[in-house]
């Protein structure tokens, strides 16, 4: 039903900027809140942002706030990361991932039915 495509990952130093993009086909994204998240080599999958699609507010994770932006275009049905002042512990695979129609945005995994396959992202110290 919905297919999640990220990009836009790569190796940075600190201080550097990435923009992440999620390309999204399905039938319903405008009503669909989209999220991304990050997962290190030996830690659990951790919330990073997440975007009403309906009424475009945001919500971020305190680690990256002031630092990332989540955006979307719902004409090309995609959503951005953009990531500046990356740090080292930013390092890991972003994945964006897509909720449900009509629903609250949300900080957990669990909330989410589709995920895209997951870009590396590097910070060099």
């Amino acid at each position: 039903q919905v297919q999640l495509v990220d990009s836009g990952g790569g190796l940075v130093q600190a201080g550097g900027s990435l923009r992440l993009s999620c390309a999204a086909s399905g039938r319903t994204f405008s009503s669909i809140p989209m999220g991304w998240f990050r997962q290190a080599p030996g830690k659990e999958r951790e919330f990073v942002a997440v975007i009403s699609w309906s009424g475009g507010s945001t919500y971020y994770a305190d680690s990256v706030k002031g630092r990332f932006t989540i955006s979307r275009d719902n004409a090309k049905n995609t959503v951005y990361l953009q990531m500046n002042s990356l740090k080292p512990e930013d390092t890991a695979v972003y994945y964006c991932a897509a909720s449900r129609p009509y629903s609250a945005y949300s900080v957990y995994t669990t909330a989410y039915d589709y995920w895209g396959q997951g870009t590396q992202v590097t910070v060099s110290s």
